[in-house]
């Protein structure tokens, strides 16, 4: 049930959201060289990697590690990488990831290939069983300013609390953040 509702909310919304799509690839693509999106190596369910597409916000160049890891985050950022993250616009591209069935609309974000700790804190617990998401229950509690220990507990939480219903919380409450642009650092 989960994976036919996520097939059919991401042809919804990729068809709704194609025209802001294309305007946001192109603001990339003329206000910094490279590519429109950046396809990012992460751990899907299993511990398995799968290639991830966003919408670039980072510089040519910028080192592969996450964004807190970074020493000065914004000098890495394009003209309107700020904005992208921000407002989520970034994520867009992910629908890709959704459809092809390397990621689900709500579970725990996906780690970066190199999170080592966090890998290792997800699979103690089973959270690696999960398909990873678009939003989790960590991101509405926290995002980016979680430390990882926490970010695994949510995750844990999760994995026992799982349901259609819950699922759909968290939708509700990721609008509602995204909206009030909650727990983005960059």
């Amino acid at each position: 049930m989960k994976r036919l509702f996520d097939l059919v909310l991401a042809l919804t919304v990729a068809v709704v959201l194609a025209l802001p799509v294309l305007l946001v690839a192109l603001a990339v693509k003329l206000t910094s060289p490279g590519p429109a999106l950046y396809w990012s190596n992460r751990v899907g369910r299993h511990n398995r990697i799968f290639r991830m597409p966003k919408f670039r916000s980072m510089r040519i160049g910028t080192p592969a590690v996450a964004t807190h890891l970074l020493t000065n985050p914004d000098a890495y950022l394009t003209p309107i990488g700020s904005f992208l993250r921000k407002s989520s616009l970034d994520e867009l591209p992910q629908l890709w990831s959704i459809l092809v069935g390397d990621m689900s609309f709500v579970g725990p974000r996906p780690a970066l290939f190199n999170q080592d700790d966090l890998i290792a804190l997800r699979t103690a617990c089973g959270v690696h069983e999960l398909t990873p998401g678009l939003t989790g229950w960590a991101q509405i509690n926290g995002r980016d300013e979680l430390p990882i220990p926490e970010k695994v507990r949510l995750d844990e939480e999760y994995l026992r609390r799982q349901s259609f219903l819950f699922d759909l919380r968290i939708l509700w409450l990721t609008a509602v953040k995204v909206v009030r642009r909650d727990g983005v650092s960059h």
